[in-house]
């Protein structure tokens, strides 16, 4: 891997910015449209800039081969399950109070990599790391402002969320050896299969008259959010590794708080600030065990 560069600063911090934007947008979107509809719109626009990369570069869709069930699996719990749930918690509570929860998922991968990899273990760094980064959580669940009984379950469904992205890392390890291109375009077809009864029966979108910029945001949450973000951080992790590429974590919850104030002048109490500060630090303890394991 080589030394980044500015150019390579300047994509981390693009595609946290895209990543953290991710936020707001769902919460424009559900102005409009239901989270079935909302996770469908997001995978079928994901998949085409994906699709069309792997055209262009001539790599073969493996999404109906022997591996089928693999890429189906994944495709719900790393695609339809998170994008559902973010979208349905996201319509009870502030956009920014879902990046932070979000933002947890490098935490929470550090406790399932300890029971589910033979060389990913807790050390002293890491569990300070993490206990500090759980302790922000807890607190920010005690912001009576932005989380009462209301919303307390949408607030943890987004948790669950982040949790789904975490299973759906490990489960992708199972077919690792593939090309990140075909993985990725093989569980966008299938994460776009599996909601089309969903949406169909559920929600049946076409009988919407949505706002403009309900449909904007969808549009961007899957081309941008979804298809463009995944081929910016393929490009980083090829060329500067999974360390540097790691980094976005610390930016996206700042990022997403920033951008939630200036388009959707969402409230920033003093708790939020507290616990985005105890997340960005336990992500800081975790990602620097992990650095060391590396020199």
């Amino acid at each position: 891997m080589r030394q980044p560069k500015i150019l390579d600063y300047l994509l981390l911090t693009l595609l946290a910015l895209i990543w953290a934007s991710a936020f707001f947008n769902i919460k424009i979107a559900t102005y409009s449209y239901g989270p079935v509809t909302i996770a469908f719109l997001r995978v079928f626009f994901g998949a085409i800039p994906v699709l069309l990369l792997c055209y262009y570069k001539n790599i073969k869709i493996e999404a109906f081969s022997k591996d089928w069930h693999w890429f189906a699996m994944i495709g719900f719990i790393n695609l339809v399950a998170p994008f559902f749930l973010i979208a349905y918690g996201v319509k009870s509570v502030q956009s920014n109070l879902a990046a932070i929860l979000m933002s947890t998922t490098p935490l929470s991968s550090t406790v399932l990599a300890h029971f589910y990899t033979k060389n990913e273990k807790f050390n002293f760094v890491k569990t300070i790391g993490i206990l500090i980064g759980f302790s922000g959580i807890v607190f920010l669940f005690s912001d009576n402002l932005l989380i009462d009984e209301n919303n307390f379950t949408s607030a943890l469904l987004i948790l669950l969320g982040s949790t789904c992205y975490v299973i759906g890392g490990v489960l992708t390890l199972k077919i690792s050896k593939k090309k990140n291109e075909n993985v990725t375009g093989s569980i966008l077809i299938w994460a776009t299969i599996i909601l089309i009864p969903f949406v169909s029966f559920i929600e049946q979108p076409w009988e919407l008259t949505p706002r403009l910029d309900s449909t904007i945001s969808v549009i961007y949450l899957g081309l941008v959010s979804t298809g463009i973000a995944w081929l910016l951080r393929f490009r980083i992790l090829v060329n500067n590794g999974l360390i540097f590429q790691s980094q976005v974590s610390y930016l996206i919850p700042i990022f997403g708080t920033i951008l939630s104030y200036i388009f959707l002048k969402e409230l920033i109490t003093f708790k939020v600030l507290v616990s985005l500060i105890a997340v960005c630090i336990g992500i800081y303890f975790v990602r620097k065990a992990d650095f060391k394991k590396t020199i």
